[in-house]
C-alpha cells in the first residue's frame, strides 16, 4: 500500500530490476519486486537480510514509520520520531495511540491525509499529492475533488537548475563509492522541477559529453539526447568540449537545441568571437530579466590537447567579463537592461568543509568584477555554494551528482540571490526515470554491451588512482608508466595524473573499463630528454597547484613539500640509485597531450622525437588480454616527501 501510494504500480514493481532488488525468502512471487523497491528506497529492512515476515501482524507505528520514510524522512528518525511527525504532518489525530494494530481502514486514511505533506526530498515544497499528479498516478480533477494542495508558483522568483562535469556519465551508479542518478533521472528531476515550478530554467557549466565509453564511443549522441531531453538552453564551454575538435561544438547545439556561451573565446583569422558560440544570452521569467554572460577557462589550450584549439585564443575571463557587463548595465542590448547578471562558467571554485570559505579562480571574478551578481562555477569537480563579496557562486560537483539550484527573487525592490545543492544521494531515491530517456539508454545499451562487457583480463588487486591525493604517485599510474617504458625500451614513462580518470578495481576488467580510466585518444611520444628538463617534468607533477599529480618509472625521487611548486625536489635518481646526470639525455616516453604543452609540462629540448601515433588505451588493452591477470606494484620509496606531509587538494578536470 505504502508503495502505490507514492506512484509504483503492480507493473513497475514487477520489473526484473527491482525484483532482482528483493533478498527475502519468505514473500509471495507477485510481492518480490515490492519487496525489493521496499528494502533499496529504505522503506524497511526486513526483520533479517532474509526475513520479511509477512504474516506480522502491523502497528499503527510501523505503518506511520514506513509512509514517512516514503516522505523521504531519515529511516531511523522516521522510527523514533513517527508520532510526533505523523501528528505534525496531520497524518493521524492528535489523540492516535500508535502503539494499537492498524486496520486496511485506517492505512487507507492515512494514506488519504498524507497526500498533503510534504516530501522531504525531490522537487522543493513539493508535497505527495503533487508528486502524484505529477506522474499522473492522480488525475487533476481526482485532486480537486480530494481538495490536495496545488504548487503554488511564487511570483518575482526564477529558479536556475544547474548541473556541471557531467563527463558523459549516462548510466545510474548504486554502489557505495558512486552515487551518480544517471541521464534518466536526472531528465526525469529537472523536468518534474520545470513542471512543477514554470519559473525555471535550466543550464549546464560544460565538460558535457568526454569521460564514458557510451558517450566517447559514439561521439556524445546520448548526452545530446539528454540536453534536448530536459531543454537545456544553454552551456558554458568546458575545456573536454574539444577533445573531438572544435567542429562538433556548434553541431551539439544544434542537435540539442541549446546555445554555447562564451565571450572570451576569439577566433584569431577571423579577428572575432568563435562563430559557434555566443557572448550573452537573456531569460525572462517571472517578471524578472537575467543576462547570462559565457565564460571559458582562460587556460583550455594547456587542459586539452592542444591542436583542437589551434587558431583561438583564450581572452581574460576578468578583464572580458567587465566589458560584457558595462555594456549590458548600459542598456546597449537590444534585450534592454537586465535586472541581473549571472557569469556562466567553465572556471573552478572550492568550498572548506568546516569554515565554508570558498576559494579559486571563480572567487576573483566575484572580487573584481563589478555588476556580477551570480557566478555559476565548474571544472574543479566540487560541490559549492555560498557568497564571495556578495556574489553568489555556486558549482555543482559533477557527474549529475548533483543538481544545483539558484534562485534569483525579488525582495522589497532587491534582487536577492541563493542556492541550494540537491544531491544525488539523497534525490535518487524519489525520482522516476523520464521514460524517453529512458528507451533511448536502454537501445545505446544494448547496442554497446557486447563492446563494453568484454573481459579482457583481470585485477588481482585494486590500482588505486585517487586525483585528489598531491604528493604521490598512484599503483595505476606506475603501472601504466612502467608497461609504457618497456614497449619502448625507455629508461623513464611520465604520464600526467588528468590522463588518467579512476581507479581500476580488483575483479574482472572490462572495455568499458579501459575506456573509463583512460577516455582519451592519446598517443605515445618517445624521445631524448636532458636530465635537467627530465628533473623539471617531475617537479612539475608533484603538488601542482593546478592539476592532478603525475607518475613515473624509472626514477626514485625525494622532495621538500615545504618549497615552492617547481622547486620542490631534492634527490633524483634513476631506479638503480645512479644519480641524475643533469647533462646526459634519457630515453622518456610520454603521451602526445602532455608533448603539446598540456598541463603545461614543457618539453621545447626534447630531440630524436619519435609521435608513434600508437594509441596508448589500445596498447594497455593488448597488455591485459595478453598477461591475463595484473597486480599493481608497491609505489613505497619512489616518490618520498622528506617533510612527510600529507596533502588532499582538488583534483583538476
Amino acid at each position: 500500500m505504502v508503495l502505490k501510494a507514492i506512484g509504483y504500480s503492480q507493473a513497475e514493481a514487477s520489473k526484473e530490476e527491482n525484483v532482482k532488488l528483493n533478498t527475502f525468502t519468505d514473500v509471495p512471487e507477485w510481492f518480490k519486486g515490492y519487496a525489493g523497491l521496499a528494502k533499496d528506497l529504505k522503506i524497511t529492512t526486513g526483520k533479517t537480510d532474509e526475513v520479511f515476515d509477512p504474516e506480522a501482524k502491523l502497528s499503527k507505528h510501523d505503518f506511520l514509520t514506513f509512509l514517512l520514510r516514503a516522505l523521504k524522512h531519515n529511516s531511523k528518525k522516521a522510527w523514533e520520531n513517527a508520532d510526533a511527525l505523523a501528528k505534525e504532518f496531520g497524518l493521524v489525530a492528535a489523540d492516535t495511540d500508535i502503539e494499537t494494530p492498524i486496520t486496511k481502514r485506517e492505512a487507507a486514511a492515512v494514506v488519504l491525509n498524507a497526500l498533503n505533506a510534504p516530501m522531504q526530498a525531490g522537487v522543493a515544497n513539493q508535497t505527495l499529492g503533487q508528486f502524484l499528479v505529477y506522474r499522473e498516478v492522480i488525475s487533476k480533477e481526482k485532486a480537486k475533488e480530494l481538495g490536495l494542495k496545488e504548487l503554488a508558483q511564487p511570483e518575482n522568483k526564477v529558479d536556475i537548475l544547474y548541473f556541471n562535469d557531467f563527463h558523459g556519465n549516462l548510466r545510474e551508479e548504486v554502489t557505495d563509492k558512486k552515487r551518480n542518478i544517471g541521464m534518466s533521472k536526472l531528465v526525469g528531476f529537472v523536468n518534474e522541477y520545470v513542471a512543477q515550478n514554470p519559473n525555471s530554467f535550466v543550464l549546464s557549466g560544460g565538460d558535457n559529453y568526454q569521460g564514458t565509453a557510451e558517450s566517447n564511443l559514439t561521439y556524445g549522441k546520448p548526452v545530446t539526447a539528454m540536453m534536448k531531453g530536459m531543454n537545456v538552453l544553454a552551456s558554458a564551454v568546458g575545456n573536454h568540449e574539444f577533445d573531438w575538435g572544435w567542429e562538433r561544438i556548434g553541431k551539439w547545439a544544434e542537435d540539442g537545441n541549446f546555445t554555447y556561451l562564451a565571450a572570451n573565446i576569439w577566433d584569431v583569422k577571423a579577428d572575432k568571437l568563435a562563430s559557434w558560440v555566443k557572448p550573452y544570452m537573456f531569460v525572462e521569467k517571472g517578471g524578472i530579466k537575467i543576462a547570462l554572460i559565457g565564460l571559458a577557462h582562460p587556460d583550455t589550450p594547456t587542459l586539452t590537447n592542444r591542436s583542437t584549439t589551434e587558431g583561438y585564443k583564450f581572452l581574460d575571463p576578468i578583464k572580458t567579463a567587465q566589458e560584457w557587463v558595462d555594456y549590458l548595465q548600459a542598456g546597449k542590448a537590444k534585450e534592454g537592461k537586465p535586472d541581473v547578471i549571472i557569469a556562466l562558467t567553465h572556471i573552478d571554485s572550492d568550498q572548506d568543509k568546516k569554515t565554508n570559505e570558498i576559494s579559486g579562480p571563480a572567487t576573483e571574478l566575484a572580487n573584481k568584477v563589478k555588476g556580477l551578481d551570480g557566478i555559476l562555477s565548474a571544472h574543479s569537480h566540487r560541490p559549492v555554494s555560498g557568497k564571495v563579496n556578495g556574489v553568489e557562486i555556486m558549482q555543482a560537483y559533477y557527474a549529475g551528482r548533483t543538481v544545483g539550484i539558484m534562485t534569483v527573487e525579488k525582495k522589497d525592490g532587491k534582487f536577492v540571490l541563493s542556492s541550494k545543492l540537491n544531491q544525488g544521494s539523497d534525490i535518487k531515491d524519489v525520482i522516476l526515470k523520464d521514460n524517453e530517456t529512458e528507451k533511448f539508454y536502454s537501445a545505446l545499451d544494448k547496442e554497446l554491451k557486447p563492446i563494453l562487457g568484454e573481459v579482457i583480463g583481470k585485477a588481482t588487486e585494486e590500482f588505486t588512482h585517487d586525483r585528489s591525493v598531491k604528493g604521490n604517485i598512484t599503483t595505476l599510474g606506475q603501472w601504466v608508466c612502467e608497461v609504457s617504458a618497456a614497449k619502448y625500451d625507455a629508461q623513464i614513462s611520465i604520464q600526467n595524473g588528468g590522463g588518467l580518470r579512476r581507479t581500476l578495481e580488483k575483479g574482472d576488467i572490462t572495455m568499458g573499463d579501459m575506456y573509463e580510466i583512460m577516455p582519451f585518444d592519446n598517443y605515445f611520444v618517445v624521445m631524448d630528454l636532458p636530465g635537467e628538463d627530465l628533473k623539471k617534468a617531475i617537479d612539475h607533477g608533484i603538488i601542482n597547484p593546478k592539476i592532478t599529480d603525475g607518475s613515473f618509472s624509472g626514477l626514485l625521487v625525494e622532495y621538500d613539500s615545504t618549497k615552492e611548486f617547481e622547486n620542490r625536489i631534492t634527490k633524483i635518481t634513476l631506479s638503480d640509485g645512479t644519480p641524475l646526470d643533469m647533462k646526459k639525455t634519457y630515453r622518456v616516453v610520454i603521451n602526445d597531450f602532455i608533448f603539446n604543452n598540456g598541463d603545461e609540462y614543457d618539453f621545447k629540448n626534447a630531440t630524436n622525437v619519435n609521435e608513434t601515433y600508437i594509441p596508448i588505451r589500445d596498447f594497455l588493452v593488448e597488455v591485459i588480454k595478453e598477461q591475463k591477470e595484473i597486480t599493481p606494484k608497491s609505489i613505497d620509496g619512489i616518490l618520498k616527501d622528506i617533510n612527510k606531509t600529507s596533502l588532499v587538494l582538488d583534483p583538476a578536470a
